[in-house]
């Protein structure tokens, strides 16, 4: 177990923690099993990454207010935060798959931003480019790793 900020430009420190995690692992907290974890941090990315397309509720004095929060503190993402239902099937037939899939799916991430100028939007901050969403998603991996024990 690791104690530390999960850093997803390391992808291969990322897929070591990854792969060590058992299929029956229980998490700390929430309900999530670790391939639904691992299936939930695929979808998210895919926001991120042009694959699917985000929306934000928010008006834009409450998007940044959020972003504020979420981004710019070092406050990590509080634990028992339920978004949504979880899906009712896997959409992979293994964990190994699953990690595969993230790992492509963080490549096209940063592929993604390549071009200048590149912003995505995010739920609840609003438009948001690639510092920010690394940030973002640097404390949602950990958020994720920390529930099932992976780092500490």
């Amino acid at each position: 177990m690791m104690n530390a900020i999960v850093d997803i430009i390391n992808r291969k420190t990322l897929r070591e923690l990854l792969v060590t995690l058992d299929a029956g692992t229980a998490p700390l907290w929430g309900n999530m099993t670790p391939q639904q974890m691992i299936e939930h941090l695929i979808d998210q990315v895919q926001y991120t990454n042009g694959t699917k397309t985000p929306t934000c509720d928010a008006s834009p004095e409450q998007a940044a207010a959020a972003k504020q929060r979420g981004i710019y503190t070092p406050e990590p993402i509080p634990r028992n935060v339920i978004l949504g239902k979880l899906p009712d099937s896997l959409l992979y037939p293994d964990m190994r798959t699953a990690i595969d899939q993230l790992m492509a799916e963080l490549e096209s991430f940063d592929s993604f931003f390549k071009k200048p100028g590149v912003t995505v939007l995010h739920g609840g901050f609003g438009p948001m480019n690639y510092t920010e969403w690394l940030i973002w998603h640097n404390k949602h991996f950990t958020h994720h790793l920390t529930q099932f024990g992976l780092i500490s």
